[in-house]
């Protein structure tokens, strides 16, 4: 939390100016019973007007003076605490930026989206309760005390007695219901990854009928928020009736005891109104406890989540001192020795002892079953994983010792699943690089054979893409995410599955443009159509190499390879022969 809370040392001015404000609105506050004692004891009983209207008019006085002060300090607070919720805001969504690939898949979307929202609101509040009343209630208990052991020593002291039992009460509650309030924060995160997985599957929902089951799962996810928000409100809703049982029994006894001091001469009528006057703005501060402790409580939780984000060191290699510094650009020379890697947290293997050298611009195709570890081999190029042993080079050097901006900056990367993003076809494209022209931008729509049809649309590239693309066919969101990777003209392209769409004509008028390119060219395939144009084939099966060459070296040398042939082209040239 001291990391959290550094972030208002930006604020300090506002911090400062908000407590000085609400310290002077509080020792208005307090002397105002004071003055209602003298207006009682020396203007109403002595029937002195000219003392009631003197001591009347500074009373009106202080309460426009209080009044001013409370809107300063509130102004003041809302400043510190708006903008400390920014920055906080902007320093957590820049840290998970920042993480790698492995401690980024740590922490759950869904918890991460609630973090950089409603913990961030909670730990704002909490700054401006802080600032505004936080401090506040507490100065107020202890400057009533004090102002009423000054009034009357005696009846002073029956308000101090209440004083440390609410004290340990209220310190237990704010430490259980701190508790409850974390508990309340993890069931918002299930909450909303439940929510995230039906507004992304709404189609497959659809399509299943499950309409009900999802909206029986997310009533059980809310059930267990409410059971829990319920437990903890529960538990500080308790503070009231137990501080206002003890308040008002410490008032019952300073109005006993006041009788009988000021029938004995020892009290006055105005000391024992102004000490009641006293205990009665101990049972306001506190009245206001509960939403304090309420506040503090889902603050004080949602801090420490948002600090386990903060504190969380990337353990991996992009945080590493790069050796590596040349600016020149890069070729495309692609080498792996004896790489073998295994996703964190697993004891499986997913790569072992890959070897193969490719030289710039050539063209790689991978094939292999499900899980056979193609998408991870590419992974080790673009550095979202680092390998467990053996080496990857890129142009003769050790990738992990390259600069990672330098390194992605140098590669086109077109994802097995479809992502565009809000904003026009354009937009979408050019996302890809920069300030791209909107020359570049046609120039890759046509390499990826998309220009003819973006040119029939309504808008042509200006128009808007509807959520996820739903407004567009499977092949042309994976043409539109091509041409977003053919922008930035890399020097090594990786298509990760992401010709699955395309017809043979398309595909093959995609892989004829990109000759043109001259880069390292990595497509994940399972068409033989696909491979056979490809300098090299990589054949995996359950992590392992098992065949590289090109088309005719493994047609001769494969027989898992011809097993695919044969399943895509054997039927279909026996049926020709027989027809004929």
């Amino acid at each position: 939390m001291v990391m959290i809370f550094a972030f208002l040392k930006k604020y300090r001015v506002s911090s400062i100016a908000a407590l000085f404000m609400m310290l002077i609105e509080l020792a208005v506050e307090l002397m105002q019973p004071l003055m209602i004692s003298k207006i009682i004891d020396n203007g109403i009983r002595q029937q002195d007007l000219s003392v009631v209207w003197l001591w009347g008019g500074v009373l009106t006085g202080s309460a426009v003076i209080a009044f001013s002060a409370g809107i300063a300090s509130s102004f003041f607070a809302s400043h510190a605490s708006q903008g400390f919720g920014y920055d906080l805001r902007e320093k957590l969504y820049d840290k998970v930026q920042s993480f790698t690939y492995p401690v980024f898949n740590r922490f759950f979307t869904s918890s991460l989206i609630t973090r950089l929202t409603g913990d961030i609101n909670q730990v704002q509040d909490l700054v401006f309760m802080s600032l505004r009343f936080m401090t506040r209630v507490p100065l107020v208990v202890v400057g009533s005390v004090i102002m009423a052991l000054v009034v009357h020593v005696q009846l002073g002291l029956l308000l101090a007695l209440t004083i440390p039992i609410l004290l340990l009460f209220v310190l237990w509650v704010m430490k259980k219901s701190a508790e409850l309030f974390q508990n309340v924060q993890l069931r918002l995160d299930k909450v909303n990854g439940v929510i995230q997985e039906n507004l992304t599957g709404i189609r497959l929902i659809r399509v299943f009928v499950r309409m009900s089951h999802e909206v029986n799962r997310f009533a059980r996810s809310v059930s267990e928020l409410t059971r829990g928000t319920v437990s903890a409100l529960r538990l500080t809703e308790t503070t009231m009736p137990f501080i206002l049982l003890i308040i008002n029994a410490g008032i019952i006894m300073v109005l006993w005891f006041g009788r009988i001091e000021i029938a004995g001469g020892s009290a006055t009528v105005g000391e024992v109104v102004a000490v009641v006057n006293y205990s009665l703005r101990t049972i306001g501060a506190l009245s206001a406890f509960s939403w304090v402790v309420v506040s503090f409580s889902r603050g004080r939780a949602s801090a420490q989540r948002i600090d386990e984000v903060l504190s969380t060191v990337n353990d991996g290699f992009e945080t590493r001192y790069r050796e590596e510094q040349k600016t020149l650009p890069i070729q495309g020379r692609v080498e792996f020795e004896s790489v073998s890697f295994s996703y964190p947290g697993s004891e499986a293997a997913t790569l072992m002892d890959i070897s193969f050298k490719v030289e710039p611009g050539e063209r790689i195709a991978i094939m292999g079953a499900t899980g056979s570890g193609k998408s991870s081999l590419v992974q080790m190029i673009t550095r979202l994983y680092e390998e467990n042993s053996g080496l990857v080079r890129i142009d003769g050097t050790d990738a992990s010792k390259m600069d990672i901006s330098r390194l992605r900056g140098a590669i086109g990367y077109v994802p097995q699943e479809v992502l565009l993003f809000t904003g026009s076809i354009r937009d979408n494209i050019a996302w890809g690089l920069e300030n791209a022209s909107l020359e570049q931008i046609k120039e890759a729509a046509k390499r990826a054979q998309i220009h003819d049809t973006i040119k029939q649309l309504p808008q042509g590239y200006d128009t808007m893409i509807g959520q996820r693309g739903v407004n567009l066919s499977g092949g042309q969101k994976q043409r539109l995410t091509i041409a977003r990777a053919l922008v930035r003209n890399p020097s090594i392209l990786i298509l990760d599955d992401s010709t699955s769409a395309l017809d043979v004509r398309t595909e093959a008028a995609l892989l004829d443009a990109l000759t043109s390119l001259s880069c390292t060219t990595f497509l994940i395939t399972q068409k033989i159509s696909s491979t056979a144009s490809a300098d090299l084939i990589l054949l995996l099966d359950e992590g392992r190499l098992i065949a590289k060459g090109n088309h005719t070296d493994l047609m001769d040398g494969s027989t898992l390879y011809r097993q695919i042939y044969k399943s895509q082209y054997g039927e279909e040239v026996q049926h020709v022969q027989s027809s004929h």
